[in-house]
């Protein structure tokens, strides 16, 4: 017995380490695919994830929870899961008559039968081929809608050699970094990434043309956090938070429409089954933002939870952005940076070179994003920001309470690959995975 499409199929594009650097949101990284997406669909211009690390923001979306809710409190590949994989999108959405493939890289589960693991009904292929397996499954044919999740290694390290349309003598180094010979080749060679990402991303795009389904379905198209330079990616800043998000599809996501209020990854899980007409679970922590899609509100959230536990080495902290302000508190009291959660390259070889690690991190820090979007003024200290930083240290325990956070009072839990192997992937010159003192 087959069902019939009743429903719009769903396609989840998810990209690495690519941030909002694309041609659609004003960057001079061109990306046509991309920029053609936001064309005909809708563009989030802040859109943030809630935990800037690979598996921990995925598992946010997919789950609809917090990592210290969900179980990501880190990367799938050192040893941490779900709690639940039960609690992944599609398995909300099968009840409904879905049918669930994988193509490519999902980074919430490890071993051969990752896919398995996490409830998909079928793997169509490796990352490296990932588009070509999808476009040939949508060049086949469907008599149940489908979600299908397809997922690039692009645009993480180590970058391809750039070209020479990506000419690093005109290249502008991301806001961060100075503008150096080493910084400017690096982030040409972002940009060749980012081009090979584009295509395909355009890949399957076409593909879903050509099959006839693209007015019948929902693209996603986003990625896990900041790109992978020095403050951004594994950073409560918004050059590591925020995140490219550009949907297209029927009822609602067409016309090239930018939306300009404040949502969170967090918030496409509740967004999805207020879209569908399906019940949402009670569990979830995320906000339908589909209130702004059919215009009938301009805000669907006043501010956004933020968190970081363990990325390539332990790094506690948690935030909270408002549209006016960001509050960043650390835990780990430690008096240099956590050198292992930025990944290798000449941008961070620069700072290095320059005494990048006997700069202390501050444990708490207030920003004002209207004069100061860059975030390094921090204003924890002001005698006028007083108020505001009372307000949002309450809001901040408030959000933590809410999620039943386990930080400060109980820590953060290890997992098993870091008690049996705490250097497990780490420079022997950096620190370890595990949290200062424990051994």
């Amino acid at each position: 017995m087959t069902l019939p499409v009743t429903k719009p199929n769903i396609i989840y594009l998810h990209s690495h380490d690519t941030g909002r650097y694309i041609q659609p949101y004003g960057h001079a990284v061109p990306t046509p695919n991309l920029q053609r997406l936001a064309e005909e669909g809708v563009l989030f211009r802040q859109a943030f994830t809630s935990s800037p690390t690979c598996s921990p923001s995925r598992a946010c979306l997919l789950t609809g929870e917090y990592p210290h809710s969900n179980g990501m409190i880190g990367l799938a590949h050192r040893g941490f899961a779900l709690n639940d994989y039960s609690s992944h999108l599609l398995h909300t959405l099968r009840p409904h008559g879905y049918f669930c493939a994988l193509s490519g890289m999902q980074h919430i589960a490890t071993g051969r039968d990752a896919w398995k693991t996490i409830g998909y009904d079928v793997l169509l292929g490796e990352t490296a081929e990932a588009e070509i397996k999808a476009a040939e499954f949508l060049r086949e044919k469907h008599d149940r809608p489908f979600f299908l999740d397809v997922g690039f290694f692009e645009t993480h390290r180590e970058f391809p050699e750039a070209t020479a349309r990506q000419d690093s003598r005109y290249c502008l180094p991301p806001a961060p970094l100075p503008d150096t010979p080493e910084t400017r080749s690096d982030m040409a060679k972002f940009k060749r990434s980012a081009e090979i990402l584009d295509v395909k991303i355009g890949s399957v795009l076409q593909a879903l043309k050509d099959a006839g389904l693209a007015d019948n379905t929902l693209v996603i198209c986003t990625t896990d956090h900041g790109i992978a330079f020095p403050r951004m990616k594994c950073s409560l800043e918004d050059s590591g938070i925020g995140v490219m998000l550009i949907m297209r599809g029927p009822n609602g996501f067409s016309g090239g429409k930018v939306i300009d209020a404040m949502v969170g990854q967090i918030d496409l899980f509740p967004t999805l089954c207020d879209y569908l007409s399906i019940a949402a679970p009670a569990r979830l922590q995320g906000i339908s933002f589909m209130p702004l899609i059919r215009g009938e509100s301009d805000r669907v959230r006043n501010d956004l939870l933020l968190e970081i536990n363990y990325h390539a080495a332990f790094e506690p902290m948690r935030g909270l952005r408002t549209e006016r302000f960001k509050y960043i508190r650390r835990y780990d009291h430690r008096d240099s940076p956590v050198l292992p959660n930025c990944d290798a390259g000449p941008s961070k070889s620069c700072w290095l070179e320059n005494g990048w690690k006997n700069i202390a991190p501050v444990e708490e820090a207030l920003y004002d994003l209207i004069f100061d979007p860059n975030e390094r003024n921090n204003l924890a200290a002001s005698p006028s920001f007083q108020p505001v930083l009372g307000e949002m240290r309450v809001r901040l325990e408030k959000r933590m309470q809410e999620t039943n956070d386990f930080l400060p009072a109980s820590g953060i839990p290890l997992p098993p690959a870091a008690l049996l192997n705490p250097r497990a992937g780490l420079d022997p010159a950096q620190e370890e995975i595990l949290p200062p003192g424990t051994r």
